[in-house]
């Protein structure tokens, strides 16, 4: 008598490709409070949260912020965003 009890046994697991590391954490103004934004590398966002959390004090500890996305490399992202705003960005690096 089968082990399986009259359950299909599931397929081996696959693991999908791994979506590459965050790079950088930005923190900006909305006019509910502060939001942080994590980017990949070519600055494609992959997440965003309160940037009150524990989480982002985590990532941001021992950091020194560039103040500023005022570039045109900002423009895709933070298009939405007022001039005033995006100068008092903070653009942290998380790459170790």
């Amino acid at each position: 008598m089968s082990q399986g009890f009259g359950g299909q046994v599931p397929a081996p697991h696959v693991q999908a490709k791994h979506r590459e590391v965050t790079t950088y954490l930005v923190v900006i103004a909305a006019p509910e409070g502060p939001i942080a934004k994590l980017l990949l590398p070519d600055r494609e966002q992959v997440a965003e949260l309160d940037a009150n959390t524990e989480e982002v004090t985590a990532m941001i500890m021992d950091r020194v912020p560039t103040v500023g996305a005022a570039g045109a490399e900002w423009d895709r992202l933070f298009a939405a965003y007022s001039v005033e705003e995006r100068a008092t960005a903070k653009i942290y690096t998380l790459e170790a």
